[in-house]
């Protein structure tokens, strides 16, 4: 053509949660059955939708509305009830945000809401995100600059706490950063912030003149004895978004449906006008799918949603403590238990992979075509992600290397969804022993 038409960003859209399918698929050919521990999907794991939550989305789908259009920013009495629940958070008016319906935006699914929000910021503005990075998010960022994601550390022998002072100097040393980025409860580690971490983030916000996106998707999946607090309730008179959506807790993740919570938009006149391109870009869509907004009230209303969320986090309490302990013993491969969220990250010992990974380490595969193939396919990869080509090969468990989630920590993450009790200790144990074997 005569004029390039790729986006100087197109190269950094990488999301290895999705693109590891394509390699497991090609495994067909030697009828490999996939356990698929690589994507957040409750529902494709087994999870049953309680009946009645089924019942409320077949009374909304019954009415002719919900075939209808919202208005462009949601509909309305989904805002009225989020805002008000928003409100109700508020313990601390001196640190806390209030908001109205007009301060909440529909989007079809976060990734619809993540494209936004990074698409429409200024090319040279930044925002400093964690690593291990959730792939979406860092993505995203990255294409929006043309550059590699700027990220801050997550210290798994802290818990997978932020280290502050690296955000802090971060933050301070590149005057191209804008805003910062967190994830509470964090995708991939499971990690939750105390409220103390949280008024750190906000203190570094407030003294540098940042704004804060934060993604609570996993806000009401918290377990272990963790205590934090969402966005709102700490903002203390920072711009910031919180991004929420039903996708994991109710769980409803084919609704895609989302939603961003703005606090403070008229703290910053450029806020204010970057939240503004953000309704006019979806001014374009008309507005998001109907009738998942319009269930919000109904459900997240219904006097048997706290016990509905108060179920599925000891349900994920236990499978963490599972995990968690099918590694203990396993020398070379840490994981530390999560505390929120779906997910688990293991860690292996650097020099541990590196020694196995120059040795040629294999794991035991049947099949010597197979064998080659796996060969071929690993050669110019990060050596985590060689492990998990060979785990999958040989066990047909499809986990994520922590290499693609923008992490200089080798290893990889796998998932608490697995409803099958039998399986799930297979699962683990089978993932823990072949980690152990191979960097022994």
């Amino acid at each position: 053509m005569r004029r390039d038409i790729v986006h100087p960003g197109a190269d950094r859209l990488k999301y290895e949660i999705r693109e590891i399918v394509a390699f497991a698929n090609e495994l067909g050919r030697w009828n490999i059955p996939i356990t698929w521990e690589n994507i957040g999907d409750p529902v494709k794991k087994g999870e049953i939708i309680a009946p009645w939550i089924k019942d409320i989305v077949a009374r909304k789908a019954a009415e002719d509305l919900s075939y209808a259009y919202t208005e462009t920013e949601g509909a309305r009495a989904a805002r009225d009830f989020i805002a008000a629940g928003v409100n109700a958070r508020d313990d601390s008016a001196h640190r806390g945000a209030k908001i109205d319906s007009r301060d909440i935006l529909f989007f079809n699914g976060l990734g619809d809401a993540v494209a936004k929000v990074f698409g429409f910021l200024r090319r040279e503005a930044r925002v400093l995100g964690p690593s291990p990075a959730y792939s979406t998010l860092s993505s995203a960022e990255a294409a929006h600059s043309g550059y590699e994601h700027l990220t801050y550390r997550l210290d798994p022998e802290r818990n997978w706490m932020p280290d502050m002072e690296d955000v802090e100097l971060k933050v301070k040393y590149n005057d191209s950063v804008a805003g910062i980025l967190l994830i509470n409860p964090d995708n991939p580690t499971g990690a939750v912030y105390p409220e103390e971490t949280l008024l750190e983030f906000v203190r570094i916000a407030k003294t540098y003149g940042l704004f804060i996106v934060c993604d609570e998707t996993y806000a009401n999946i918290v377990y272990g004895g963790a205590k934090t607090a969402a966005l709102s309730q700490v903002i203390d008179g920072v711009p910031g978004i919180a991004l929420r959506s039903l996708s994991k807790e109710v769980p409803w993740p084919g609704a895609r449906c989302g939603w961003a919570e703005v606090y403070n938009r008229k703290a910053d006149a450029r806020f204010d006008a970057y939240v503004r391109s953000l309704l006019d870009a979806k001014r374009l869509e008309v507005c998001s799918t109907s009738l998942p907004q319009l269930c919000i009230p109904d459900i997240m209303g219904d006097p048997r949603y706290p016990s509905h969320l108060v179920r599925r986090a000891a349900m994920f309490e236990k499978r963490a403590e599972e995990a968690a302990a099918a590694f203990d013993g396993i020398e070379g491969v840490t994981v530390v238990k999560p505390r929120g969220a779906l997910y688990a990250s293991a860690v292996f010992d650097g020099e541990r992979l590196a020694k196995a990974d120059a040795d040629g380490r294999e794991l035991p595969i049947g099949v010597a075509e197979l064998a080659r193939f796996i060969d071929e396919k690993t050669k110019d990869v990060a050596a985590d992600k060689r492990f998990v080509y060979k785990l999958l090969a040989s066990t047909g468990i499809c986990v994520v290397p922590l290499s693609g989630f923008m992490s200089d920590l080798p290893g990889f993450r796998f998932t608490l969804l697995e409803n099958d009790d039998e399986k799930r200790a297979w699962i683990y144990r089978t993932i823990a022993e072949a980690a152990g074997s191979y960097v022994k």
